[in-house]
């Protein structure tokens, strides 16, 4: 029974030993991740290793985890334009690895890949681009200026090993004289609106003052005209048409009254 024990314990031990040895050898790669193994005798091998449990040998080989999934990074770049004015740009960056390039990313550039390429080579395109274009083309232009901005950060990144899924211009800021300069000239466009505004009101002014002086002078042709023909009764007439209208307008009042000639009794207009 002793035995028996004593075989069943040195059992247990073997498997926990065996257990351990084989846990130590065995490495997971999570999702979105790859796996580049270097070997103390053989460096670092071409193989990039997928998703899932794998074995290595210990102590001999290492596994080297990277994230292959899409990241962010925003990169502000201070630059000149081409009319030597200064531009402060920030750009918003979406790279990621290419899996097979891993083993070559690591091997020069190591793990933080993205610290050492990214910003040195988006200040190298950005003051390249930026200083192709004067300020006010910066701004009107900015589609264009992005648009260049990726092809050649795209172009250049992949000689690193790494894809860029989006590049974007999220902040563009100029220097002080420029931007005083862009109110000035906003300002001066808004008083020659004005000045123009107030040319063409004289102008209305004027044309309408013509046409009624003009059309005062047609009235006084034809008045000349009418008293040609009718002589003084027209004027008589007219008198006449007034007397009558003054009486109306003095019958409509309570407080006037009517002192006919020779006479020296008052009369009430409305008895008249």
């Amino acid at each position: 029974m002793a035995q028996l024990l004593n075989r069943i314990g040195q059992l247990g031990v073997g498997l926990a030993i065996t257990g351990g040895v084989i846990n130590s050898a065995l490495y997971n790669v999570d999702a979105g991740h790859r796996a580049v193994i270097f070997d103390r005798f053989a460096g670092v091998k071409n193989a990039v290793v997928g998703e899932g449990t794998h074995f290595f040998i210990p102590w001999v080989q290492r596994p080297i985890m990277f994230d292959i999934r899409a990241r962010p990074r925003n990169v502000p770049v201070v630059t000149g334009s081409k009319d030597l004015q200064n531009v402060s740009i920030t750009l918003r960056v979406l790279f990621r690895p290419v899996a097979t390039a891993l083993p070559n990313i690591y091997t020069t550039l190591g793990q933080d890949y993205d610290e050492r390429v990214l910003p040195s080579i988006t200040n190298e395109v950005l003051k390249a681009v930026v200083a192709r274009y004067d300020a006010s083309e910066m701004i009107t232009q900015r589609e264009v200026v992005s648009q260049t901005v990726s092809e050649e950060l795209t172009e250049r990144a992949r000689q690193f090993g790494l894809l860029l899924d989006d590049i974007s211009i999220t902040h563009l800021t100029f220097g002080r004289e420029f931007t005083q300069a862009v109110e000035m000239k906003q300002v001066a466009q808004q008083e020659a609106e004005k000045a123009r505004f107030v040319v063409e009101k004289a102008e209305q002014q004027k044309r309408a003052a013509i046409t009624s002086a003009e059309g005062d002078k047609v009235a006084a042709e034809l008045l000349s005209a009418a008293f040609a023909r009718a002589g003084n009764g027209l004027i008589e007439l007219r008198r006449i048409e007034a007397a009558e209208d003054i009486a109306y307008q003095m019958s409509q009042s309570r407080n006037v009254v009517y002192l006919p000639q020779n006479q020296t009794t008052l009369l009430n207009l409305g008895a008249v």
